[in-house]
């Protein structure tokens, strides 16, 4: 598959890398073109990069890994062709510690691109987690999820084959509907962080407990 990687920062380079371990034809954009750091990682890889636009250009999924407030000029120059796919991991945070949102009460970055972009199929998926961990789970014993939201079926399937080649089980895969549910994936990272600075390391991820079935009202 071809894939477009927007970002250069640990994220994006943690997904660019196990993409091109998985045999994906990955191209790494940042905002200029002759950006040393995806241009190293590039060579490296034996992989491609450009700019946003070069990254998107073609590309079935775009992964957008720029810090969320970035996200909209970012997609906005990548210009991703209608049909794509874009897996979106960003996260709005304000910079400040403890750090707070840059997008309202009601809204998220995910539906922001997705109301900027209607050519495209948004999907919020990976964001509640280290980028370590998103790319192989296994790093975090027992069970643990990987949630995925987004309003098109099959940009949800596509986005969702991708997390079973990183080593997420279909158990693991918790779908939480329409791309609505990213206000809360978002706004969980704020609770991330606070489990971080408690912990003093990543590799922990969240866990749903529940009953084998709804209890009766």
């Amino acid at each position: 598959m071809k894939i477009g990687v927007l970002g250069t920062g640990p994220v994006g380079q943690a997904l660019a890398t196990r993409l091109v371990e998985l045999g994906h034809d990955v191209t790494m954009g940042s905002r200029d073109a002759a950006n040393e750091t995806a241009a190293g990682w590039a060579r490296e890889h034996g992989a491609a990069s450009g700019d946003f636009r070069q990254a998107a250009a073609g590309a079935e999924v775009v992964l957008n890994a720029t810090a969320g407030s970035h996200s909209s000029a970012a997609v906005a120059q990548a210009e991703p062709a209608s049909g794509t796919v874009l897996l979106d991991v960003s996260n709005a945070l304000d910079g400040n510690f403890p750090p707070g949102l840059t997008v309202p009460a009601g809204d998220s970055t995910a539906e922001r691109l997705q109301r900027e972009h209607p050519q495209v199929s948004v999907v919020k998926a990976l964001n509640t987690m280290n980028c370590d961990v998103m790319v192989h789970p296994e790093l975090v014993p027992g069970e643990h999820e990987v949630f995925v939201a987004g309003d098109d079926a099959a940009a949800k399937e596509a986005v969702t084959g991708l997390l079973r080649q990183f080593g997420w089980s279909e158990a693991a895969i918790l779908d939480l509907g329409p791309l609505s549910a990213a206000r809360g994936l978002e706004a969980a990272v704020l609770f991330w962080v606070a489990l971080r600075m408690a912990i003093g390391h990543n590799r922990f991820n969240f866990h749903i407990a529940q009953t084998g079935s709804a209890p009766s009202s």
